[in-house]
């Protein structure tokens, strides 16, 4: 499969502040990041439980596609490959005790608006939202892991740049509530929001102390900005930027398979603890109500 892209979007990085430039020009297809297949006594290992219809759904989101390849590395890897091969590593790490199902806004090379991965979520009844990312940044000697929340002002400049960024690629409107009068909606949807707000902020959390177990960091990675892809109103929803593919360490390490694994195992991780805490913060608000 062929990777090209538009010269406007290539990333043109300064190095080390010498004044030369590095162009990037290795572009990977998919297939060139990916895990090996199954060989030898890996062909006969049985197939994951099929997970149960009432199973929550995990909405994976692998930032960028098709015509739009997100960042570029300095070696000219897509953002839009890694995050596609991490995104397939950790929906296969979710299956594979049958605890979830798991569905991804793209599994292949093509372009999704914006507000065609938050709809399909909704559409689907997901119960998580987690959107994958490799951005890039001016400054090439920043590096590390990050989470990202909703939020209607950025955490810092940093955050604010990557949320217009990534908002640019086209326009999200946002849910409508039709059949319903202005006052009733406008509650619900308080109400609705409150409550995603709360499970987005304790995701990212989770997800914070996991990744930051294996991880580099960047400095307070715990962060939020005015994301479209995460404003879907009912649906707990965080962003993860993996690495930054304007750091030459991060990009080295987010090409190899044994890293993507690394991070996947740390998300999943947070995803256990998440809904470990929802069931049991469930069956308490049961127990509380057949007690009383």
């Amino acid at each position: 499969m062929s990777v090209t892209a538009p010269l406007t979007r290539r990333l043109l990085l300064g190095r080390f502040g010498t004044g030369s430039v590095v162009l990037g020009t290795l572009l990977l297809p998919v297939g060139s990041l990916a895990a090996p297949a199954p060989t030898g006594a890996h062909r006969g290992r049985a197939r994951p439980p099929a997970p149960s219809a009432k199973a929550p759904l995990v909405m994976l989101d692998p930032g960028h596609g098709g015509k739009d390849p997100g960042a570029i590395g300095v070696t000219g890897t897509y953002e839009k490959i890694v995050t596609l091969a991490a995104a397939l590593e950790l929906k296969r790490q979710l299956e594979a005790e049958g605890r979830y199902r798991v569905e991804l806004t793209r599994s292949r090379d093509t372009f999704i608006a914006l507000d065609d991965r938050v709809g399909r979520a909704q559409s689907r009844g997901a119960a998580l939202f987690v959107s994958m990312h490799a951005d890039a940044l001016t400054d090439h000697s920043v590096r590390g892991a990050s989470v990202y929340t909703l939020g209607t002002t950025a955490s810092d400049a940093q955050t604010a740049a990557l949320a217009r960024r990534e908002n640019s690629a086209d326009r999200f409107s946002g849910r409508e509530w039709r059949d319903m009068t202005p006052e009733v909606a406008r509650i619900l949807s308080s109400l609705v929001r409150r409550e995603t707000r709360v499970g987005s902020v304790r995701i990212a959390k989770t997800l914070v102390g996991s990744l930051d177990r294996d991880l580099p960091m960047l400095p307070n990675p715990d962060r939020h900005a005015s994301f479209a892809v995460l404003k879907a109103a009912d649906i707990p929803s965080v962003l993860v930027e993996m690495g930054f593919m304007s750091n030459p360490k991060d990009e080295a390490a987010l090409r190899r398979v044994d890293h993507r694994r690394l991070v996947a195992g740390a998300m999943k991780r947070a995803i256990d603890t998440y809904f470990s805490a929802t069931t049991r913060a469930g069956a308490d608000t049961d127990g509380g109500r057949s007690a009383g």
